[in-house]
């Protein structure tokens, strides 16, 4: 039985502290920083670029967050890599509070965070790691900040998506923190608009469908093949799931992550860093629709982090899910797996998937423009030279043979991990009307 949310007893909880207030610089430098760290902030891509300054980026990063129990880092050089490992959570929220009407009235507002996604970056800075929580997913809510003082009382059993809504980002934050074993000093909640001003200001977003995506919910329709999303489309695209897989919230997470890799290939790619004003609307379109913690209002903090990423390999930049195996009403961790992932991320070593890329994708023919029609993912070898079977439970989780370090200190994962790389080219599959 889950606990009665709510009740206020007066205990404060610490927070974050605040940074200090910034040092007057050159207005044009600062805004060089800014918009070369978008990238890094919005949907876990990142780049370095140059050219172009606009001094009202700044003025449009809003009041930040306090976060829980966090460490407030130390002042930063003017700019420069973030000198250490990063751990960013990023929140899509389903808010329509002073959204486009196109997302309905003000009383169909929602407090879900329909996306949870934490970003690490290795203290080294040679890899990087996105993992996506489902949002079914019945995991235990801490202790929450209550922003009106004293604090929320903590639930045994809640879905994960209702964490923002009981307590804010700082909640969320500190949910994920307690689930993963991680230190969270960084979040950043995206709504709608979002979303769609970012896939506009890079020109659109090309994403690869297998089969026919067929979603009345969404109105989504795209015919198997190549097509460039932007705005609208590439939203109702990342919101879709009865469109994709077996039309569940984790065939969705896959497709989500389809999308992500294109858009990273995109972002890093010289098409996109050299285009002044390609650039300049990523960084207007992240701050104005994002709403920070206060440990990324500072502007050098947000450019650090993204010069972090510039040089990552997409090779090394992994997308995975949460582990998890489904129970009524939802899904339950996947402890043995989930701890494997997490051990190595606080250990910074690199991971190597050897379970498929999830319900919602298949992996594109080897040098093909469009995938193969029904052509599954086929996951790595595992140490041991034996390939995953699609599926996996507790027991495969904790039985896997070829689990372990490898040579050059990558950790091989349970086939429960599934996901793929940024230089993976994956497709969506589709999911048809007559199949719903």
């Amino acid at each position: 039985m889950s606990e009665t949310p709510r009740s206020k007893p007066q205990t404060k909880i610490t927070t974050v502290a605040r940074h200090g207030r910034l040092k007057k610089t050159n207005p044009w430098a600062n805004a060089a920083k800014i918009v070369a760290s978008a990238l890094a902030v919005v949907l876990v891509s990142g780049a370095i670029v140059g050219g172009v300054a606009v001094w009202d980026v700044a003025a449009s990063v809003k009041p930040g967050v306090a976060l829980v129990d966090t460490t407030p880092g130390e002042p930063l050089p003017a700019i420069g890599a973030y000198p250490g490992g990063v751990n960013l959570l990023i929140v899509g929220s389903d808010s329509r509070a002073g959204q486009d009407p196109i997302f309905g009235g003000e009383d169909e507002t929602g407090v879900l965070n329909d996306v949870t996604m934490l970003l690490h970056i290795s203290e080294d800075h040679s890899n990087a790691t996105v993992v996506s929580f489902p949002r079914d997913m019945f995991v235990a809510i801490p202790s929450c900040p209550d922003p009106e003082g004293g604090s929320f009382n903590a639930m045994s059993r809640q879905k994960i998506n209702t964490s923002l809504g009981y307590g804010g980002l700082a909640c969320t934050a500190l949910t994920v923190s307690e689930l993963t074993g991680l230190e969270i000093p960084f979040a950043a909640e995206v709504q709608f608009s979002g979303v769609m001003s970012m896939s506009s200001a890079l020109g659109g977003v090309t994403v690869c469908v297998a089969d026919p995506i067929e979603d009345e919910h969404t109105g989504t329709f795209l015919s198997a093949g190549e097509h460039s999303l932007e705005g609208f489309a590439a939203l109702q695209f990342l919101r879709t799931r009865h469109g994709v897989g077996d039309g569940s919230d984790l065939s969705r997470i896959s497709n989500q992550q389809v999308f992500l890799s294109a858009m990273m290939q995109k972002v890093k790619s010289a098409e996109t860093l050299t285009n002044p004003g390609t650039v300049y609307s990523l960084a207007k379109a992240a701050a104005k629709s994002m709403q920070l913690s206060e440990s990324l209002t500072s502007i050098d903090t947000i450019a650090a982090i993204g010069l972090t990423l510039k040089d990552v390999d997409l090779a090394n930049i992994a997308f995975v899910q949460y582990p998890n195996a489904p129970v009524e009403g939802g899904v339950e961790p996947i402890t043995s797996a989930a701890t494997a992932l997490f051990d190595a991320l606080k250990a910074d070593q690199p991971i190597k998937l050897t379970g498929n890329t999830g319900t919602g994708s298949v992996t594109a023919s080897s040098g093909a423009q469009t995938p193969v029609e029904g052509e599954v993912a086929a996951p790595p070898a595992g140490a041991d030279g034996a390939t995953a079977e699609n599926g996996a439970g507790d027991a495969a989780a904790s039985t896997d043979a070829s689990a372990g370090v490898v040579a050059g200190g990558a950790v091989v994962l349970p086939t429960s991990v599934q996901g793929q790389t940024a230089d993976q080219r994956t497709c969506s599959k589709g999911r048809t009307l007559d199949d719903q």
